[in-house]
């Protein structure tokens, strides 16, 4: 398959998606490539949106695993990426550590929304994510992560996650969250998830923010929006569970209109 390979050390798949203005008001997809683990699928357009759905044609990622996913917005394009379901993390024959890359780019007048379902982190699991992400200053994204402790019973492997974007070539937010067996202490203490199993955030970026930038807030039970610098905002939340995290995500994206 395309973009993938298989080794003793596990798999190493890439998918990329290049999204172009075709010049008529309509969002093309001349580059729509990915298999094995990350197969991609264009769905029906919405307005002058394209749509793709990223569907886990395999288990994982292992331990081993390397997977990679590449999405460019081109100036006038308009993206919306989701998945078909939830990721899981899970251990595998190779005792090495799992990676997930997230490489997003949304060039001036570009626009992406980035939803995937959530990420799962299953008990015996090690798993490292980088989300990294340029958007030009009329550039506007949409960007959501959600990650979820353990399966239905269980405890929790390992997860580290890590998001930076940059808006003009100007960082606006760098984080890291480690979590699970091994991660620093007090990462489920009350000065961290407080006992809660699912953590998410949202980046949202709109050149209005600019001028008019989004007011500091606590949004119900578990979430806060903060002001990034730049056009950009931070949503983050923790919840019980997955349902309850999309929910404030949701009603988070509402608010900011």
């Amino acid at each position: 398959m395309d973009g993938v390979t298989t080794s003793a050390g596990g798999v190493r798949a890439l998918a990329r998606i290049v999204a172009r203005d075709d010049g008529r008001g309509v969002t093309s997809l001349p580059v729509l490539d990915g298999g094995g683990p990350l197969a991609l699928r264009r769905t029906r357009a919405s307005g002058t949106e394209a749509r793709v759905v990223l569907v886990g044609a395999m288990s994982g990622p292992l331990g081993g695993d390397h997977f990679t996913v590449e999405a460019d917005v081109e100036a006038g394009a308009r993206l919306h990426v989701g998945s078909a379901a939830a990721t899981i993390a899970l251990p595998g024959q190779s005792k090495g550590e799992a990676r997930y890359d997230v490489r997003l780019s949304v060039a001036d007048g570009g626009e992406l929304h980035w939803l995937p379902e959530q990420l799962i982190s299953a008990q015996g699991s090690d798993l490292y994510v980088t989300t990294r992400v340029d958007v030009g200053a009329a550039g506007r994204l949409v960007l959501r992560e959600e990650q979820v402790l353990g399966r239905v019973g269980e405890g929790p492997g390992r997860l580290t996650s890590r998001i930076r974007v940059r808006v003009a070539g100007r960082v606006v937010l760098d984080q890291e969250l480690a979590c699970g067996p091994g991660a620093p202490g007090g990462w489920d203490g009350p000065a961290g998830l407080g006992g809660c199993r699912a953590v998410g955030q949202l980046v949202v970026v709109r050149p209005e923010f600019a001028r008019d930038p989004v007011a500091a807030r606590v949004l119900g039970d578990g979430a806060a929006v903060m002001p990034l610098a730049g056009p950009a905002a931070l949503v983050s939340a923790v919840a019980a569970d997955a349902l309850r995290l999309r929910r404030l995500l949701d009603e988070a994206l509402a608010s900011l209109g």
